[in-house]
């Protein structure tokens, strides 16, 4: 029985490494992978070799338990890291620490926060003061939470997210000059539920008066922006570099792709899917995907697509100056 140490792709692994197929352009490398086990569908065993030098791991879906077994080794690689608390952290007298806790250099935890058991701290994080941070979630580098923000359990945050900084919101004010602008202070804070994930330099703005609010098994990505009392329902996963503005609501199990734009005070609906670099300025109620990108094409055929395109209210016109004749 071999001894399995990781996981690898097919071309990369070794005589320690598991490995899995799932995409059927890829069956040809099973007769020349070096894995010591390989995570297949049932439909890929006819196209495994006469004789086969590696275990088989038949299963309905393969990327699914790759998916767990990558959490496992994660794990494992985490239990394995020192649970102390570094000397340079800098943590308020009424902070509240659980069990089997790990926090790194130069953290600073502020008065009030309240740490669940298992929780992962990494360097130069700042946790503000009444935050919460449930059980088993784990934060890596230089991630800052300004206050009252509480993440549930389970949850992993990337370096860079800035969760709870103030939302975009400005009255006009003429009193002092033409053009000038009163700050509203916001008061609400971010609510999180469990098994979010926040991606690298992501920002999730804090209420003006209610609480931005992000459900449970949420995916955000790398580089998005959440703006203030944002609502995002279950299991809704974004990728990168998408903006969401103030005030709108998405419902459960959407998906939105990367660079998409959503308009404030704007309401998507369960089971939405949203396209990369849509933007979307109306609700949207009915599930389904939707798209709103011009179609790629030369530069000049471009033009003059678009040029078409500008014309086509007027060409509405005539057309129907035609029809009335």
């Amino acid at each position: 029985m071999p001894v399995i140490t990781g996981i690898a792709s097919l071309t990369h692994a070794t005589a320690q490494s598991i490995s899995f197929l799932s995409n059927p352009k890829f069956f040809e490398q099973l007769a020349t992978t070096k894995a010591a086990a390989v995570m297949l569908p049932a439909r890929a065993l006819e196209h495994l070799p006469s004789q086969t030098p590696y275990l088989v791991v038949c299963c309905e879906d393969p990327y699914l338990l790759y998916s767990r077994l990558s959490q496992w080794f994660e794990k494992q690689r985490l239990a394995r890291l020192s649970r102390t608390i570094h000397p340079t952290a800098v943590i308020h007298e009424s902070a509240s620490i659980g069990n089997n806790v790990a926090i790194g250099p130069h953290v600073v935890i502020e008065e009030n926060v309240q740490i669940g058991d298992g929780v992962t701290i990494g360097p130069a994080c700042v946790i503000g003061r009444d935050s919460h941070i449930g059980a088993d979630s784990l934060l890596h580098a230089r991630v800052t939470f300004y206050a009252d923000v509480r993440l549930g359990e389970r949850c992993i945050v990337h370096s860079g997210a800035v969760l709870g900084a103030d939302g975009f919101g400005f009255a006009p004010d003429a009193t002092r000059e033409p053009g000038g602008w009163s700050k509203i202070v916001q008061f609400g804070g971010v609510v999180l539920g469990n098994d979010v994930e926040i991606g690298a330099n992501t920002t999730i703005d804090r209420g003006a008066l209610d609480d931005t609010s992000i459900g449970n098994d949420v995916k955000l990505d790398n580089q998005i922006m959440i703006g203030h009392n944002v609502q995002i329902g279950d299991h809704t996963a974004m990728a990168g570099c998408v903006g969401i503005a103030g005030s709108t609501t998405i419902g459960k199990r959407c998906t939105i792709a990367g660079a998409a734009m959503l308009s404030g005070h704007i309401t998507l609906g369960d089971d939405v899917h949203i396209s990369g670099a849509t933007s979307v300025m109306s609700d949207i109620s009915k599930p389904g995907r939707y798209t709103g990108v011009f179609p790629l094409a030369e530069h000049t055929v471009w033009q003059k697509n678009a040029a078409v395109l500008l014309q086509l209210a007027q060409l509405r016109r005539r057309l129907r100056d035609l029809e009335k004749a």
